[in-house]
This record gives C-alpha cells, sequence and structure tokens, in this order.
C-alpha cells in the first residue's frame, strides 16, 4: 500500500497495513483527494469494504492519534493508561513505559533530556537502582504525556521558525509556525 500511494504520502495519505488515512484542510480539497484515492484503488483493482470505511468525519482515532480539524493529539484512553502507570520495578518496565512514551516523543519537547535517567537504567551492566532523578523522569514524562500539546498541520504559505537545543544528553528541534496569536508545534 505504501508503494501505492507513495506520492501521496505525508501530503494527504497515512498508511497503516491497509487502513488509509485521508486528511484534508477543506472539504473541497478532501473530495479530490477521495477522489484520487479511490481513482488509484480502482486501478490497482484494490477493494475497500464499504462497511468498514467512514466518510468525511472531522475527528477520527487512528494509530493512538485523534485527529481532527484542530491538529493532531494524544488519545485519551492512551492518556488514561499512561496515568495508570506503576513505577518500574525492572528493566523490561523501564523499556515498557520509554517505548509507549518514546511513541509520543514529538509531543514532549525536550524528551530525550527529559527521558535519559530512565534509559540509562537499561544499559547492559548497569544496575537497577531507581534514584530520585529517575522517579522525577517518570513523574514529568507522565506529566507531559496528560497534557500534550496538539500538533498542528503546517501551513505552506506561512513562514517557519525552527527551534533548537543540545546538550551531552540529547539534541532536539522543533518546527514551528506563529498560525494564531501563539506559535504551534506542527507535525512533520
Amino acid at each position: 500500500m505504501n508503494r501505492i500511494f507513495r506520492s501521496f504520502l505525508d501530503k494527504f495519505v497515512v498508511v497503516f497495513i491497509d487502513d488509509i488515512l485521508i486528511y484534508s484542510r477543506t472539504p473541497e480539497e478532501h473530495g479530490e483527494h477521495l477522489r484520487l484515492v479511490l481513482e488509484i484503488l480502482k486501478a490497482k483493482q484494490l477493494y475497500a469494504k464499504l462497511s468498514k470505511c467512514e466518510f468525511w468525519l472531522s475527528e477520527v482515532k487512528f494509530l493512538g492519534h485523534v485527529i481532527s480539524v484542530e491538529g493532531i493529539a494524544i488519545d485519551s484512553a492512551k492518556v488514561e493508561s499512561v496515568l495508570q502507570w506503576e513505577r518500574p520495578r525492572t528493566v523490561m518496565d523501564i523499556r515498557s513505559f520509554v517505548g509507549l512514551a518514546g511513541y509520543y516523543r514529538r509531543f514532549i519537547e525536550g524528551f530525550s533530556k527529559i527521558v535519559a535517567p530512565l534509559t540509562q537504567l537499561t544499559r547492559k551492566e548497569q544496575p537497577f537502582i531507581w534514584t530520585d532523578a529517575c522517579e522525577r523522569s517518570f513523574d514529568e514524562l507522565k506529566r507531559r504525556l496528560t497534557t500534550s500539546p496538539v500538533l498542528v498541520l503546517p501551513d505552506s504559505g506561512e513562514p517557519f521558525d525552527v527551534y533548537c537545543d543540545a546538550s551531552h544528553q540529547g539534541l532536539g528541534c522543533m518546527l514551528m509556525q506563529n498560525v494564531t496569536t501563539h506559535p504551534r508545534p506542527s507535525h512533520q
């Protein structure tokens, strides 16, 4: 599916295995995008089961995200599981939590710096000693995941600002646009 829709990926189509998400800025644009996708499916003799299709939605849950006219946010069901997460007691517990948090890293400014005390515990030959720094890291990641921003699609007609930060523990940058009265992180 990725090969078939290659020219449209990250422009107005997201494909995951056999799920296709079409997103657009306007209803007119969406009609055109939908037509293009359906034409390609027809040309490649691929079929979509109508009972599994949903059209013209203003909000959809997709791969742990909620995508709406406002932008992209973390699915509230995932937020609830983060709130219930108990303090890790083993390396496997840390890997599970960091794996979930890492999936949503684009929502967390300074992610690699915040997670550093936890990832340090997963290193080979590192004794598992839960420190105050680990506790702060765990709590901060939970807080950031449950109060994450809504990421917006970038507007190619507006100027971009790049915010960068680096330390000995990590490197990060964010593409921003001043679309409203305050800068909003954009999903790229």
